[in-house]
């Protein structure tokens, strides 16, 4: 009796929480008619920003899979202080504002920051181009592969690694022929989670590399700008990453299920 009385207030406080998560994406559907849809994909910023997008988010990616797999190699097989201090590191842009990651990034490769006099002497400018939004992406987007992928070389047997060294293989054969094999359900879903992220990136984004339409002006950042001029286009491009959202969020839920193998570990 006692059990039943508060599973009745679990769930009474869980219903509300579950509408206020589920309430913005309903009105975002309803508030949005197919007519309106459509005016707001027929003007050029919709399809301006999604091309930023979609370019610079697959650079982003590339970045953060090619060096941040070797990292988390390395960070998967530390122990001790040095090890959760160098994670602790990775996961500092998650919890820092993206605000602040913005200014970081300026005052890093900006004329006047720790980076800028060298780049400006190859004749290089990063801040306000296509490449300060990489790199925005990057440095916020990162962490969440990172983890993912450290967690992931984790669970794999180090015994089936030794057996590889010891049949001939480098650390670079066992690395890419036996440890990311195993571990690529966690990387795939490490990377569509980070993927996910430099969609969304705004705050850094918008500091470190402006809001030039047609060069560094992404989704989110043509939907802070149409909203102050037609509506429309910004309920179509929400809508657009809302889709994003539920995509990434399937695949996370899916893909490393099916690439899991059958009885095994993982």
């Amino acid at each position: 009796m006692e059990r039943d009385r508060w599973h009745l207030v679990a769930v009474g406080g869980a219903i509300p929480m579950l509408a206020l998560l589920v309430l913005p994406v309903v009105a975002l559907v309803m508030g949005a008619s197919v007519e309106t849809l459509v005016a707001g994909m027929k003007n050029p910023l919709f399809r301006a920003a999604l091309l930023v997008s979609g370019k610079t988010t697959m650079v982003s990616l590339g970045l953060i899979v090619g060096l941040g797999t070797p990292l988390a190699w390395w960070l998967a097989s530390l122990d001790g202080r040095r090890g959760r201090f160098l994670e602790l590191l990775v996961e500092l842009p998650v919890v820092l504002p993206p605000a602040v990651v913005g200014i970081g990034l300026l005052e890093a490769f900006g004329r006047r920051g720790l980076l800028g006099p060298g780049l400006e002497s190859l004749g290089l400018q990063i801040p306000f181009t296509m490449s300060a939004v990489v790199l925005a992406q990057t440095v916020v987007a990162a962490p969440f592969y990172i983890q993912s992928a450290i967690a992931a070389f984790r669970r794999v047997d180090r015994e089936l690694l030794l057996v590889a060294r010891t049949l001939g293989a480098t650390r670079r054969q066992a690395l890419f022929r036996v440890a990311i094999p195993l571990a690529l359900p966690g990387l795939i879903g490490g990377a569509v989670l980070s993927w996910a992220r430099a969609v969304g990136e705004f705050g850094a984004t918008l500091l470190f590399a402006g809001n030039l339409p047609g060069t560094t002006q992404t989704v989110p950042l043509a939907i802070y700008m149409a909203l102050e001029t037609d509506v429309r286009v910004a309920l179509a491009l929400s809508l657009c990453l809302a889709g994003v959202a539920l995509v990434a969020l399937l695949g996370v839920r899916v893909l490393p299920a099916l690439l899991r193998p059958q009885g095994g570990r993982q």
